[in-house]
Formats: structure tokens, C-alpha cells, sequence
């Protein structure tokens, strides 16, 4: 018997054992990047400053280009916004502490900084390729859109803030807190000593 449901390890094509393969090794590599945040976003620069240069060597695919730009302001927005919006939030016990008293919580993001790494890679990779497809420069007037763009940012960036202070959350947390009190008590409990 060689296996059940018609035909054995025949039956699966090679088109699609080297696909699930493909994916796999992808998924493998992927997975490796995780634990070097810096390395990805160098890597993630260096494909935006390809597509820059080759909209730039074009002159065109500026409507690609304002649709990254929508797409990257979308993924800022998720990353900068608690995982639970306190505003929808109906029970009881808050995901963010809003008095002093409080619990510490810490901040959940509703997009984690892999996922908004990988996006905006993925997305400069694709509009790369379709810079390559002229049924995508759609001639239009450059500055409107840039204009438009960064009107756009200002007030959703303005929003965003507002509710970062309304809230009292701060999505940027560096490194591990260190408070001075131990550190004073133990270095004049050292001198004590000698």
C-alpha cells in the first residue's frame, strides 16, 4: 500500500512540492532574521534606496509611489496604536493604565515590529517590480500628490499624538528601565566596606 487518498507520494506534483519546499526555505530564513532587528532594517533601507534611484532614473510611477506612501503611513498608524483602542475598549479593566496608581502594562502594539518590518519591505519589493510594468506610470502631476501626502501625514500623524497623549502611552520603549535608587545604596554601601 503505498497510501491513502488516490495514488500515494506520486500524486503530489512537482510544481507543488517545490512551492511548499520554496516556502519553507523562505519561512527558515525569515525566521533566522528575527533576533537581528538592526541588520533587517538596514537591509529593508537599502531596498527602499533601490526603488528611490529607479523612480528617480525613470521619472515616473509616482502614482505607485503615492500608493506606498498610503500603504507606509497605514503600517505607521498600526504600529504606533496599542493592540486595544481605549476609546472601543467596553470592559472594565483597561490594556493601558490612564492614573498613576495603575498597574504597569506594557505597551502592546496592534502591529508588532516584525510584522511592520516585513510589510514595508514586502511593499517597497513590489512597487520595485511594478515600476517595471508601463501600464503603471500613470502621468500625473508630481507635486499635487507629494502635497496631498504630506498633508495627509501631518494630520493623521496630529491625530495620533493627540490620542498618545489623551491616553498617556508612549509606544517607544529603549532597553530595559534602570532606576538610580539601588544603584546610589549599593555604591555607598561598597565604600562602606573598604
Amino acid at each position: 500500500m503505498e497510501g491513502t487518498g488516490g495514488g500515494g507520494p506520486s500524486a503530489v506534483s512537482p510544481v507543488i512540492q517545490w512551492k511548499t519546499d520554496a516556502s519553507r526555505l523562505f519561512q527558515y530564513y525569515l525566521d533566522k532574521t528575527t533576533p537581528h532587528p538592526v541588520y533587517r532594517w538596514v537591509g529593508t533601507l537599502v531596498v527602499a534606496a533601490i526603488y528611490v534611484l529607479r523612480v528617480f532614473y525613470v521619472q515616473g510611477f509616482y502614482v505607485v509611489s503615492y500608493g506606498l506612501g498610503i500603504y507606509l503611513l497605514n503600517l505607521l498608524i498600526g504600529f504606533l496604536s496599542p493592540l486595544v483602542d481605549p476609546e472601543l475598549e467596553t470592559s472594565n479593566e483597561a490594556l493601558l493604565p490612564t492614573k498613576g496608581s495603575d498597574e504597569f502594562k506594557p505597551f502592546i502594539r496592534r502591529l508588532p515590529e516584525f510584522k511592520f518590518w516585513y510589510s514595508i519591505t514586502k511593499a517597497f519589493c513590489v512597487a520595485f517590480v511594478l515600476t517595471f510594468f508601463s501600464a503603471f506610470d500613470v502621468p500625473v502631476f508630481w507635486p499635487i500628490l507629494l502635497c496631498y501626502w504630506i498633508v495627509l501625514f501631518i494630520l493623521t500623524m496630529k491625530r495620533q499624538i493627540v490620542h498618545m497623549i489623551k491616553y498617556k502611552y508612549v509606544p517607544f520603549s529603549i532597553g530595559k528601565q534602570k532606576y538610580g535608587g539601588k544603584k546610589s545604596f549599593a555604591s555607598s554601601s561598597g565604600s562602606n566596606m573598604d
